[in-house]
């Protein structure tokens, strides 16, 4: 059986360290955590309370598989899960799901080996197959941020496409004739919402739906600036700008200065998300808040309540959004 010292030597750090990232997890970095839960799983090491929870049939830990970790959106969702679970005595380990699909000894081995109580969903895309067929291989689940009625799974989300409509539908009241939209990538479920309620919008306001200024790309700052680049050799420039989530918001803004287009006299921009960034980025950014926090502490209790026996419900519950107005948008100057 692999020992403290074998995980801390995959992990690059001390036994010190093992010891307080496996029994006081907020006394170390959450960078120092994650490479502890890594070579706790590549060795197979089990703490005495693991040990101790296995014998009674649980592990009080839970797995996160994430989109992609790297971005700001799910910071937020994770903190409400920790919340949640370490209230219980929960330890929560995060996989970022591209990554998972790659490695041989991952989170997902805890799943099949019944070393995890409970596993999170923060997207559709996923390293395992969990249709409800194979659920019974896997511990009680949890779907949030996206919503895939085919895994009748739990889950806590938002109303993609009414949280949409109403950030168009404001921009269309300031007086917008033109709007683009920047969408994300082709195979996300909640882009194909988001994309549903800007169309609605433009309807009720009596607007054409122009295809060429609906620009696909994926969630990432570079996409928003090349997406403004294609925006920009259109015939017709936009005068406001829907961004499916704030980082290609923030990368618009970027480009668009570069232009040396002013923001929002010359390009009014609305975001999707509310992270932190938006906030401060110039001009500070008019975007939908999801509630994220709520969204995570929600996913777990409701997991947490699986493991407790209690009855759950099977489906979406929806949580409410809020559009930030912020100073990068106004009515147009044309």
């Amino acid at each position: 059986m692999a020992t403290m010292k074998d995980v801390a030597e995959l992990a690059g750090v001390s036994t010190a360290t093992v010891s307080r990232a496996l029994m006081n997890p907020e006394k170390v970095s959450s960078a120092t955590r994650q490479k502890v839960e890594d070579a706790v799983i590549q060795s197979g090491y089990c703490t005495s309370n693991l040990l101790r929870g296995m014998k009674r049939n649980e592990s009080k830990t839970l797995v996160v598989i994430v989109p992609d970790l790297s971005d700001p959106y799910f910071s937020e969702i994770l903190r409400g899960i920790e919340h949640a679970a370490s209230k219980q005595g929960y330890l929560v380990l995060h996989g970022d799901s591209q990554q998972q699909k790659c490695r041989d000894n991952s989170l997902i081995h805890l799943n099949y080996s019944k070393q995890a109580d409970g596993l999170i969903l923060l997207g559709t895309d996923l390293p395992i197959d969990a249709r409800k067929s194979e659920q019974k291989n896997l511990p009680p689940m949890v779907m949030a941020c996206e919503y895939a009625p085919e895994l009748e799974l739990p889950t806590i989300h938002i109303d993609n496409l009414t949280a949409s409509y109403e950030a168009v539908n404001y921009l269309a009241h300031l007086g917008h004739r033109h709007i683009a939209e920047i969408t994300g990538p082709p195979t996300s479920t909640l882009s194909s919402l988001r994309s549903q309620g800007f169309r609605q919008a433009l309807r009720r306001a009596g607007l054409p739906y122009d295809s060429s200024k609906s620009i696909q790309a994926d969630f990432s700052f570079e996409a928003g600036v090349v997406a403004m680049r294609k925006l920009s050799s259109s015939p017709s420039r936009p005068t406001a700008v829907f961004c499916h989530n704030d980082i290609i918001a923030i990368g618009v803004i970027h480009e668009a200065k570069n232009m040396g287009l002013r923001v929002p006299e010359d390009l009014s921009i609305i975001g999707f998300d509310n992270i932190s960034f938006s906030e401060y980025c110039d001009p500070p950014l008019t975007t939908v808040a999801q509630p994220r926090f709520e969204i995570g502490y929600q996913a777990a209790q409701v997991l947490l309540n699986q493991l407790r026996g209690d009855k759950v419900h099977i489906g979406s519950r929806l949580l409410d959004t809020e559009l930030i107005l912020r100073k990068s948008t106004k009515p147009p100057c044309r």
